[in-house]
């Protein structure tokens, strides 16, 4: 593209001088003055940078402007020197179609443009906009959120249903092109290996946007808040066999947890839904009945008096109910019977101990 080879051209030259140039200095270049000055910035501002493989094409809010022509909305802009031309978009969800409606009943403030090619051929334009969100309502109980591999996420609301999202479509597609990058590899064609973990790095991505969604829907319908589990820093504290590793379907080092609560929480933003994250020890290991330690056998959580639930229900649960209490070492033995029938409201009096237990916090392990 004619842009990258201006902004390349431009990182050749010496980082004090880059930063004279103007669009004057490119009168034999067709591109308009403003994206060519837009080209400079972004040259001067990002030094690190030694070569640009593909630099789109960016102009400000006052070079473009939206509008809508029957149908389809358009984008008018001035590429070519002394040339504006008008160009029919195509949307790309309904979500979108909802804020360029915004833009033009004036509920947003536009920011910059960008516009560029995939290596399909078809081009793009990124609009940036700035709009007023909801402040968060006050959640009804808060929806609790756990994360892992077997399922994605499941979410459930306080000692109610839950809805499951499954991993192992995640799994396959893991596996499949796991294999298929072995293979490629072993023929040296390593251009198609990059290809092909970009377009599993575009699904992966598209499967935790749709979850996020529904996951914000879900909240929003029940008038409720979402609870994450504090996940940050697990693939340094969680140890995996080399088995496991190997296996593209059980690596949680393939895991997007962290993808999927970032797309939760700008929807819910949006959608005025409340987010909050709580600490993780104990969520799988304890009994969202009583707080009280059980035992975790791959999909199971079994209580100490035999009670059997999902695991990963089970810790949804714990995590939508948390209350600041975590669960002391000396109650990892279960309570007996007879203190779980004195007790009331899911407070337990410790037998050794004068602590209170009303809620323990989670492990997604």
């Amino acid at each position: 593209m004619l842009n990258t080879e201006v902004a390349n051209g431009l990182l050749e030259v010496d980082k004090s001088e880059r930063r004279k140039y103007t669009s004057k200095d490119f009168r034999h270049i067709e591109i308009g003055s403003m994206w060519i000055n837009q080209t400079i910035r972004n040259a001067c501002a990002r030094t690190s940078v030694k070569k640009f493989k593909r630099l789109p094409l960016e102009v400000n809010n006052q070079g473009y402007a939206i509008g809508k022509s029957a149908e389809l909305f358009t984008v008018v802009f001035s590429l070519y020197r002394g040339k504006k031309a008008r160009i029919p978009l195509l949307v790309h969800s309904a979500s979108h179609q909802e804020t360029l409606k915004k833009i033009l009943n004036r509920q947003c403030k536009l920011g910059s443009l960008k516009i560029f090619k995939s290596r399909k051929g078809i081009w793009y334009a990124l609009i940036s906009v700035s709009m007023e969100v909801p402040d968060p309502y006050e959640p009804q109980g808060w929806i609790g959120v756990d994360r892992g591999q077997n399922n994605i996420a499941v979410a459930s609301v306080p000692n109610g249903f839950g809805k499951f999202w499954s991993g192992k479509p995640v799994k396959a597609l893991r596996r499949r092109y796991q294999k298929l990058r072995i293979q490629l590899q072993k023929a040296n064609k390593l251009s198609k290996v990059k290809k092909i973990e970009s377009r599993e790095r575009r699904i992966m991505t598209q499967i935790n946007h749709i979850i996020s969604k529904q996951l914000v829907k879900f909240a929003s319908d029940y008038g409720m808040g979402l609870r994450f589990e504090d996940l940050e820093g697990i693939r340094r504290t969680s140890k995996q066999k080399k088995k496991t590793k190997s296996d593209a379907g059980k690596n949680r080092d393939y895991w997007a947890y962290y993808q999927l609560e970032q797309f939760t929480r700008y929807k819910a933003i949006k959608a005025g839904v409340a987010v909050q994250s709580v600490p993780a020890p104990y969520t799988s290991k304890s009994d969202s009945r009583n707080g009280v330690i059980g035992k975790r056998v791959k999909h199971w959580f079994t209580g100490f008096d035999g009670y059997r639930c999902n695991a990963d229900w089970n810790a949804s649960q714990n995590i939508g109910k948390w209350e600041g209490f975590s669960c002391p070492l000396n109650l990892q033995q279960a309570l007996s019977v007879m203190d779980v029938a004195d007790s009331e409201d899911g407070v337990y009096d410790s037998p050794s101990t004068d602590v209170k237990l009303k809620q323990v916090d989670s492990s997604p392990v």
